[in-house]
């Protein structure tokens, strides 16, 4: 009889999550695409990992004192991650994030203790961007430290350490091509780096929407942005400390369109409710799987992250009068694309 597996601390529920192999992905890349259950954490997505890593790294520095609070700014899933290890550990913890992030994210920061601070989106070169407000607050508060999950190479340790090794065992060490979109380049950084130890031959790959600047970066040696995407948690226009130095052998772009056909088939399909990342990250799985198996590689296995749960927006991208406002068509279950 197989033994299930047992905790001794909540936080121990923190990675280890299961790895699944994805049948419509799979049929339309023409091999194995897995995908890596990230909204199997307690926080419900892959930002958990980073969350428990800057903490500890912080813990272990001596800047992170007890009764100590943690400052981040974040687009929410990484603000929920540190509430709940702040929470467990006995910190207080600040959470700025801006204000066009769904209700959900919000509603869960205040349910589990932070406190929550919203600013209106702006770049990064405003003073008032949410980094930036975050980094303030934490220089203003006693006794604090500020988690910078963009810059703060903490973060890609946590998949360097954890996840790529998880995958690589999981997949019995036949690993041909990683890929996955870029917020703070920590999981794309992390995973290549530590795949690329396992085997340099692995095709790491860049998965952008539209709006971020790292596809022309990658690409041609330009920080550009074309276009736009609602996907919240992802999209970058620098390069961040913890994508310097990333190995990232060949990127794609792909629309909110492309992403969101993954996300209506995974979960019609294969049951799996997941936010408009993971299905961009599939949408790049399947382009790096179609472009191995072009190029005679035999029965290539791709993985992907499933960054989060879709029940973190149903205010909005489950939400016919969300999508139909922001000109994007309507899950066919949720009603017709126009209204009678």
């Amino acid at each position: 009889m197989t033994q299930l597996p047992v905790r001794q601390t909540t936080l121990d529920l923190i990675g280890k999550t299961p790895l699944v192999l994805l049948k419509g992905p799979s049929e339309a890349a023409g091999c194995e695409i897995w995908g890596k259950c990230e909204f199997a954490n307690p926080g419900a997505s892959v930002k958990d990992r980073a969350a428990l890593w800057i903490i500890r790294d912080a813990e272990a520095r001596g800047e992170l004192k007890p009764g100590g609070t943690v400052v981040e700014g974040t687009a929410g899933n990484t603000g929920i991650g540190i509430a709940l290890v702040a929470n467990a550990l006995g910190y207080k913890c600040v959470i700025v994030m801006p204000d066009n992030q769904s209700k959900e994210k919000m509603d869960t920061l205040r349910a589990l203790g932070a406190e929550l601070v919203t600013v209106p989106p702006t770049k990064f070169a405003d003073p008032n961007h949410f980094v930036h407000t975050s980094r303030r607050i934490a220089e203003e508060t006693e006794n604090a430290v500020w988690a910078n999950q963009f810059d703060n190479i903490a973060n890609r340790r946590a998949h360097i350490e954890g996840t790529a090794p998880e995958i690589w065992e999981q997949m019995d060490g036949r690993v041909d091509g990683f890929t996955c979109a870029v917020g703070t380049g920590g999981t794309l950084a992390g995973v290549a780096m530590g795949l690329k130890e396992k085997d340099e031959n692995v095709r790491i790959a860049l998965t952008d929407p539209y709006g971020a600047a790292l596809f022309n970066y990658y690409a041609c040696g330009e920080l550009k942005a074309e276009g736009s995407s609602v996907a919240e948690g992802i999209g970058q226009g620098r390069i961040t400390a913890n994508l310097e130095g990333a190995p990232i052998d060949t990127q794609f772009r792909m629309s909110d369109e492309e992403g969101m056909e993954w996300v209506a088939r995974l979960l019609r399909e294969e049951g799996l409710c997941l936010g408009l990342s993971s299905g961009i990250n599939v949408a790049g799985a399947v382009a790096l799987g179609r472009q191995l198996v072009a190029e005679g590689v035999e029965n290539p296995r791709i993985a992907t992250i499933l960054c989060d749960t879709g029940f973190r927006y149903l205010s909005t991208l489950y939400n016919a009068d969300w999508l139909r406002e922001k000109g994007l068509p309507v899950f066919d279950w949720l009603g017709s694309d126009s209204q009678d």
